[in-house]
């Protein structure tokens, strides 16, 4: 009786436990889906100052005209070059792996580029890693779909 006792508390203690990360992988898939929403308005908006503080300084931009830094994609944003009018958000994912998040969106995105306005179905790919408690962006990678779903 007292192996089926102790067998009972640590079988409970262990689901407790797988309750208690899932509950916070849950939470920390909202958050990370919340400051991708938030991240796409600071775009449309230019909100530099805030996108400075979220742009990890060693990230990188994908884009369909090549890829850049931190730098680039601030003084793209800034002026004008590509302005991130409105992403409308079909699909979203997350996947945490320890202090680094990884979401996926299918968007359609409509911009400005080079003073024409236009419209695209994207997958893009948003890393974040989690440094002194807060999420950074990483990486931001586009890519063109063929066919809107």
């Amino acid at each position: 009786m007292k192996n089926f006792i102790k067998c009972f508390l640590i079988g409970l203690f262990l689901s407790w436990n797988v309750s208690i990360t899932y509950a916070q992988d849950k939470n920390v898939e909202q958050e990370i889906i919340t400051l991708s929403k938030n991240k796409w308005q600071w775009m449309a908006e230019k909100n530099v100052n805030v996108l400075d503080s979220l742009f990890h300084e060693k990230s990188v931009y994908v884009h369909m005209s090549g890829s850049w830094d931190k730098a680039r994609e601030m003084d793209v944003i800034r002026s004008g070059s590509i302005w991130y009018k409105n992403a409308v958000v079909h699909d979203v994912s997350v996947n945490i792996v320890n202090n680094t998040a990884v979401l996926l969106n299918r968007i359609d995105l409509q911009a400005v580029v080079r003073g024409n306005e236009v419209t695209n179905p994207f997958v893009v790919t948003e890393v974040y890693v989690k440094e002194n408690e807060k999420w950074k962006l990483l990486s931001l990678s586009f890519t063109k779909i063929l066919t809107p779903n």
